[in-house]
């Protein structure tokens, strides 16, 4: 089951890159007033109320897609680790195998382009010889087989993680893939956009082929048969609204009865050559596994190689030579808009992060994250879980059964806050500075092993999906519980000289959002222990399928870029978090002081703050290239329809700011979605 992340993109508020507070009139309100626009009436269009002069003159930097509060605090939070990795990295006497080490030299490495340019692409020749010498589909398949522990493995995508119907132990899970495009309708839709970005793939890769030697007359031919083979194979794809499906998702079989339904690979033999030794698994998506299965003895080995070939210098693109990077990012502006490529160190931060998780976790904790900022956080979280317990003990749609059963998962939420309690060990993991192709080799074959010692092991729950830098949050429906990473635990989420009215419009909402996860459309399908398991009665799943119903048809009247509507399918569980993340922090503000107090700040009441810097939490700035792909494969809504499709159904919302009939954001009572 995958994790269901707050955010995808970025989002919010007024940073600058390397500041940690936004240019307000009066810093001490923690509110950005000069970013509202007074002219746009609150109950017409309150995004715009407290966003708009923001918007129509914040600019995306020109080597991002979005802009905004995520985006902003994420740069800081990349300048933080880049003090660290550059400190780390003009030091050449760093004792081998220490963190410092690990981190400075792996940093060192990827920052050496010099070394990289001399390098070419000679890391990928004799893969590609491999895959040129291949005769029939066995063969490849078998090759494929053998590479998977350094990365280097394709069609059949695996990952272990827990079995959806016992949660307490690990299994082996095989995933739809063998697609570039974002989803499957980019390979069938007929509007010019979409055909467009097909044609470029095939120039794209095209392209790729030339740069590993190959004449341009044939590698147009042979770029042709990586868009054929996709095409293919996507007809098999979930669409992302039935991935969201939990039973979608769990099929649970033998090996052998593997081999019956996908009898052109031979199973038992490719995961043994794998790595993989397990008598059962979980089959994500059967039709897509049917479907390889069929094309393998169908098309010519031919268009296999290409596909194949195709996919592996992909994927290692960004680390060779310049002309590959240069080739990943001009293809890459179609689905991101930017404008240039990212500075080099701000890349390698970045993959040193993403691949060095808990080396550079740990150095980051270390020098940027309080003992005091989590204990602030710990009582946030207990005040909104109280709050929610509240609430669910009101609710006049749901049975006494059922809600007893939802106050014991409430109850049994795993809440981890900063950092992980015990730090991963990467002994394993040997770091040149000097060869950076080969330490992203030995990553990979880290992060494989740590896969093989969990397969069908209890699972453990003490592990975490994100680093601690990472500006996001989780909710995790296998293990119950909720992730806030140090680095969202930063204004203009959450600041421990901010009035509650801030705090909990900003950072309480966003716990609010995770918990609400665990009895969103998808969570609600989960028991206190994570299994997939159907604690509802009846009649109160039925309710809860009608007042879900409503919020798909609210989100699916939305449009972006004239005429392209939100999915109100797929965003529905972010949708519903949203509403209940709003719901649950507010009831929780009402508990403090400062809710009950007549003092205004910057001349608005404090219910009023509340929403002010929740909207403000939500402004930002997406290309609409960035955007037009987020609407097709994003289960989050556009960040305008995260704070006025919730406030919309909001009574509070309507008492702070005095929301009439008169109003546009106006529902009838009887009109609007309440849900948790």
């Amino acid at each position: 089951m995958k994790k269901i992340f707050l955010a995808i993109t970025g989002s919010a508020m007024l940073l600058t890159a390397c500041n940690n507070h936004p240019k307000v009139e009066n810093t001490a309100s923690y509110f950005d007033t000069k970013g509202m626009d007074s002219t746009v009436s609150a109950g017409d269009n309150f995004y715009s109320y407290a966003n708009g002069k923001w918007v129509n003159t914040a600019q995306i930097p020109a080597d991002l897609s979005s802009w905004g509060g995520f985006d902003s605090l994420r740069q800081g939070n990349i300048n933080k680790l880049r003090t660290i990795l550059d400190s780390l990295a003009t030091k050449t006497d760093l004792k081998k195998g220490t963190l410092e080490q690990k981190a400075g030299d792996f940093y060192a490495s990827g920052m050496d382009t010099v070394a990289i340019e001399k390098v070419g692409y000679t890391p990928l020749k004799a893969r590609l010889a491999q895959i040129g010498a291949v005769q029939n589909y066995k063969d490849l398949i078998s090759l494929l087989a053998s590479g998977t522990k350094d990365g280097d493995g394709d069609l059949i995508s695996m990952f272990v993680n827990s079995d959806a119907r016992n949660s307490s132990m690990n299994i082996l899970n095989l995933y739809q893939g063998g697609t570039s495009l974002p989803e499957k309708g980019y390979y069938t839709r007929n509007d010019s956009v979409t055909v467009n970005m097909r044609q470029q793939l095939v120039a794209h890769a095209a392209r790729y082929f030339v740069l590993t030697g190959e004449d341009s007359a044939q590698a147009a031919k042979d770029a042709q048969d990586v868009l054929k083979i996709e095409t293919e194979l996507a007809q098999s794809h979930l669409a992302p609204a039935e991935l969201r499906i939990p039973l979608n998702n769990y099929h649970k079989m033998a090996v052998a009865d593997l081999q019956k339904s996908a009898p052109n690979i031979q199973w038992k033999e490719t995961l043994s050559t794998m790595g993989f030794a397990t008598d059962s698994l979980n089959v994500g998506q059967p039709k897509y596994v049917e479907t390889l299965s069929k094309l393998l003895a169908s098309e010519p080995i031919s268009v296999w190689k290409n596909k194949v070939r195709f996919d592996y210098i992909s994927r290692n693109a960004d680390a060779l030579s310049k002309a590959f990077r240069d080739e990943d990012f001009k293809y890459g502006q179609l689905f991101s808009g930017a404008k240039t490529q990212k500075e080099r160190w701000k890349i390698m931060v970045s993959e040193t992060d993403e691949d060095l998780k808990d080396v550079l976790g740990q150095l980051y904790v270390q020098k940027y994250f309080t003992a005091d900022a989590k204990r602030r956080m710990d009582t946030l979280v207990n005040n909104l879980q109280n709050a929610f317990r509240v609430r669910i003990g009101k609710l006049t749609w749901m049975s006494d059964s059922t809600k007893q059963l939802a106050l014991i998962k409430l109850n049994a939420i795993m809440k981890k806050i900063g950092f992980p309690d015990k730090w991963k060990s990467y002994d394993d993991v040997d770091i040149n500075r000097s060869d950076y192709f080969s330490n992203l080799k030995s990553v990979t074959r880290h992060f494989f092993a740590e896969q093989m010692k969990k397969l069908n092991k209890p699972v453990d729950r003490g592990e975490w999906g994100m680093t601690p830098p990472t500006v996001n949050a989780y909710y995790e429906p296998a293990n119950n519980e909720i992730v806030f990473p140090a680095g969202i635990l930063q204004f203009p989420f959450f600041d421990a000289n901010a009035d509650d009215a801030i705090n909990y419009g900003a950072i309480g909402v966003v716990i609010g959002h995770e918990m609400t996860h665990g009895f969103d459309d998808e969570g609600r399908q989960y028991d206190a222990v994570g299994n997939l398991k159907n604690w509802w009665t009846q009649a109160d799943g039925e309710a809860f399928d009608a007042k879900a119903k409503n919020l798909i048809n609210q989100y699916s009247s939305y449009t972006v870029l004239d005429s392209l509507h939100v999915k109100g399918d797929l965003t529905l569980g972010e949708n519903i978090a949203d509403l209940g993340g709003v719901t649950i922090a507010y009831d929780a503000f009402q508990l403090t002081k400062q809710a009950h107090d007549t003092t205004k700040i910057d001349g608005f009441t404090p219910n009023q703050r509340f929403f002010l810097g929740f909207a403000q939490v939500w402004r930002g700035k997406v290309r609409p290239e960035r955007l037009r792909m987020l609407i097709a494969t994003n289960p989050h809504s556009p960040y305008q329809f995260r704070v006025n499709g919730v406030l919309t159904n909001f009574e509070p919302f309507y008492q702070a700011f005095g929301v009439t009939e008169k109003s546009k954001m106006y529902k009838a009572p009887e009109d609007r979605v309440v849900i948790w």
